[in-house]
C-alpha cells in the first residue's frame, strides 16, 4: 500500500477530532460571541434555581408561549403552539407541538437548574467573639474549602407570618455588602491542620458567614451583635427572625461571569453546572423551526441531591405535563396513552461532563476524556465504577444522534467521568429512561466542576447550543 492509499485509508476509517474553532466560518465566530455574552447575562441573573425558573418563562413569554392551564376544555392546539409548565416555581417545562401527535413521542432536552451552594439553615443568626455570624448547610457536592475566603452573596425567598413573599438578593449590587467565611491563616496552620485529612480539615459547621460587628445597645444587652443583624434584616425587608423558618435562602458567590484568557474564549461563573445546558436548550427551543416531533424542554431541581423531592426528575412533573399536552392536543390522555407517549420519546439528558485538566490528567483515561473546545459531548453512560447508577445509552439511540450530529456538520466528541475506578457521577437520565425512552447523556465539558468559579469554553456553548437545535429540528424517523 502507498502513501496516498495509505493517505486515502485513514480519512476513510480513523475517528476525527476537531477543535471548534478549526471549523467555525467569520459568520459564525461572531454568532459565537454574541450568543455566549447573551450566555452570561442569564448566569448573572440565575444564581438559584428560583431566579433561573423566572428567566426561562420569562424568555418564553416574549416568544409567545403560553401557560397550558390558560387552555380550556374547548380549545385544542395546534401544531406550533407554544406552551409551559411551572411547578412549584422551581421546575420547568416548555414544548412546541410538532405535525405530529404527541403521541406518537416527543423530542426531549432535559437539564437542571439547580447548583452546589450553601443553604442559610431555619435558625441562622448567632454572634460569637463580638462578631455577628449566619449558619448554613452546604447544598450538594462541594470542596468546602472552595467557598473560604471569598465574597458570597445572599439570594431566596421569605414567607412570613402573614403569609407574605418577600424576596430578597444582598451583595450583587455594587453598593451592597458581601458575606464571607473565613479561612485560617498559614502561619498558625502548622499543628492544627497538617496532620488531618481533607474531610476532617474542612468541616461543614463551620461554613458559617461573617454578617457583621457593630453591636447594637449597650454591653447591657444580650445578643446585641445578633440583634443589630435582625434590626438591619427587618428595616430593609421587614422580616423577624421566626420568618427565617420559612425561608429558602441561599449563599452563592457575588462574582459576575467573566471572559478568561487573554483572547477570551472561555467564561469563566458559577452555577454553569447546569444553568450552561439549561440555556442552551432554551434557547434551541426557542429558535427551532417547525419541528417534527413536539418538542420539549424540562428543567429540573434537586438534582445536585440525587433529583428528589416534589421538583427532581424523580417527581411526577413530566408524567404531568405530558398528560397535559395530550389532553390540550385533542388526544386520550389515559394511562396507556401517556405509557406510549412516553416510551416512545427520545431524550437528551443535558448535563456537563468533565473537561481533561492539563494539571489533573491522571485521573482520566486520555483516549476517553472529554476536552475544552471540542464541541458538545456524548457521554454514553455514567454512573459510578461498574456503571453503577447509570443509565447506559442503547447502540441505536447513540448512533441516532451521532448521524443528527454529522449530518448537521455538528462538532461533538465523546467523555466518560474520570477513570473507572477514580470515581464517577450521575444525571438525571436513568430517571426519565424508567419510562421506557431512549436517554442519553449530551453536553459540554467543563474545568473546576462544582467550584464557585467553573469554566467552559465559547465555542462549547455555541456548538452545544447548535447541537440541541439540530435534535429538536430532526425530520428523519
Amino acid at each position: 500500500m502507498n502513501k496516498n492509499q495509505l493517505k486515502k485509508l485513514k480519512e476513510a476509517i480513523l475517528k476525527k477530532e476537531r477543535l471548534v474553532f478549526d471549523t467555525l466560518s467569520q459568520k459564525q465566530t461572531k454568532e459565537m460571541v454574541t450568543f455566549n455574552n447573551a450566555y452570561k447575562n442569564f448566569l448573572d441573573r440565575s444564581k438559584t434555581e428560583r431566579e433561573a425558573a423566572e428567566q426561562i418563562i420569562a424568555a418564553a413569554g416574549k416568544k409567545g408561549f403560553v401557560d397550558i392551564d390558560s387552555f380550556s376544555g374547548k380549545t385544542t392546539a395546534k401544531p406550533g403552539q407554544k406552551i409551559y409548565k411551572v411547578f412549584h416555581n422551581r421546575c420547568v417545562g416548555l414544548a412546541v407541538l410538532g405535525k405530529e401527535d404527541p403521541a406518537g413521542g416527543t423530542h426531549i432536552i432535559a437539564s437542571h437548574i439547580d447548583s452546589p451552594r450553601l443553604d442559610l439553615k431555619q435558625n441562622p443568626f448567632y454572634e460569637d467573639l463580638d462578631m455577628g455570624l449566619i449558619k448554613t448547610h452546604y447544598y450538594g457536592g462541594i470542596r468546602k474549602y472552595h467557598w473560604l475566603a471569598i465574597p458570597l452573596a445572599l439570594h431566596g425567598t421569605v414567607i412570613t407570618g402573614s403569609n407574605k413573599k418577600i424576596d430578597i438578593t444582598i451583595g450583587e449590587d455594587p453598593d451592597d455588602p458581601v458575606f464571607t467565611i473565613t479561612d485560617l491563616l498559614p502561619h498558625l496552620a502548622g499543628k492544627t491542620e497538617s496532620d488531618k485529612k481533607i474531610p476532617d480539615l474542612f468541616v461543614g459547621e463551620k461554613l458559617n458567614l461573617v454578617a457583621g460587628s457593630m453591636p447594637l445597645g449597650d454591653k447591657t444587652e444580650k445578643d446585641r451583635f445578633k440583634l443589630h443583624l435582625l434590626h438591619l434584616i427587618h428595616e430593609r425587608y421587614g422580616l423577624t427572625e421566626e420568618d427565617f423558618v420559612s425561608a429558602e435562602i441561599e449563599a452563592v458567590p457575588a462574582e459576575k461571569a467573566r471572559d478568561v484568557g487573554l483572547d477570551r474564549s472561555m467564561i469563566g461563573a458559577y452555577g454553569q453546572d447546569d444553568r450552561i445546558c439549561a440555556y442552551t436548550s432554551l434557547q434551541a427551543l426557542l429558535d427551532a423551526e417547525s419541528p417534527r416531533k413536539t418538542a420539549l424542554a424540562l428543567f429540573f431541581d434537586k438534582e445536585e441531591i440525587g433529583s428528589e423531592g416534589s421538583c427532581g426528575a424523580k417527581s411526577n412533573f413530566l408524567e404531568d405535563f405530558m398528560s397535559d399536552l395530550l389532553l390540550v392536543s385533542g388526544q386520550s390522555a389515559d394511562n396507556r396513552f401517556l405509557r406510549k407517549a412516553l416510551i416512545n420519546s427520545r431524550c437528551l439528558s443535558a448535563d456537563v461532563n468533565a473537561a481533561m485538566d492539563p494539571d489533573y490528567k491522571e485521573v482520566h483515561e486520555p483516549m476517553n476524556a472529554a476536552r475544552l473546545g471540542y464541541g458538545i459531548c456524548i457521554t454514553k453512560f455514567t454512573g459510578v465504577r461498574g456503571k453503577s447508577g447509570s443509565n447506559d445509552a442503547s447502540a441505536e439511540f447513540v448512533g441516532k444522534i451521532r448521524h443528527i450530529f454529522n449530518k448537521n456538520k455538528i462538532v461533538w466528541q465523546t467523555g466518560e467521568l474520570g477513570k473507572i475506578d477514580e470515581g464517577g457521577g450521575g444525571t438525571v437520565a436513568k430517571f426519565l429512561a424508567e419510562f421506557g425512552m431512549n436517554v442519553l447523556d449530551c453536553g459540554p465539558a467543563i474545568l473546576s466542576m462544582h467550584s464557585p468559579f467553573e469554566v467552559s469554553s465559547k465555542a462549547d456553548v455555541y456548538m452545544t447550543y447548535l447541537g440541541y437545535k439540530a435534535f429538536y429540528e430532526d425530520t428523519a424517523g
